[in-house]
């Protein structure tokens, strides 16, 4: 074989190869992430953070699946207004609203809910972020 029909076998392959591959189109959503088969919906970690992106929780967050509830306790006298939540999901999940900055946290009569939707995006649970301040001793 010489070289002239060897390289366009080469190229020819290379040709299906490119052809075949670009048939299979993965889901997306309206973010433009994947959709995927995974049903699981679920906060796996919280944290919440101060204006200089350093934890400002009191030990860990208390995360209940069942009730769809995280309970978070701050550090006395941490500014509520300016805090940075920071989840952790399952795998291939996404959260709603999205997290675009620094959000207010300071009305404590009235949490703040966060949507867990899973990756094939038919599960949903919200979620209550009840946050308080730990005592001044």
């Amino acid at each position: 074989m010489n070289m002239k029909t060897y390289c366009r076998n080469i190229l020819f392959i290379l040709l299906i190869a490119l052809s075949w591959s670009g048939c299979t189109e993965n889901p997306v959503d309206e973010d433009g992430l994947l959709i995927t088969g995974r049903e699981e919906c679920y906060v796996s970690n919280f944290d919440l953070l101060g204006t200089d992106r350093l934890s400002v929780r009191i030990g860990n967050a208390e995360i209940d699946d069942e009730d769809c509830t995280i309970k978070v306790v701050v550090a006395y006298g941490t500014d509520l207004r300016n805090l940075y939540p920071q989840f952790s999901l399952v795998t291939d999940a996404k959260l709603e609203p999205k997290i675009t900055g620094i959000t207010d946290f300071s009305d404590l009569d009235n949490p703040k809910k966060y949507t867990v939707v899973s990756g094939n995006r038919k599960v949903r649970k919200t979620y209550t972020v009840f946050v308080s301040v730990q005592p001044l001793k």
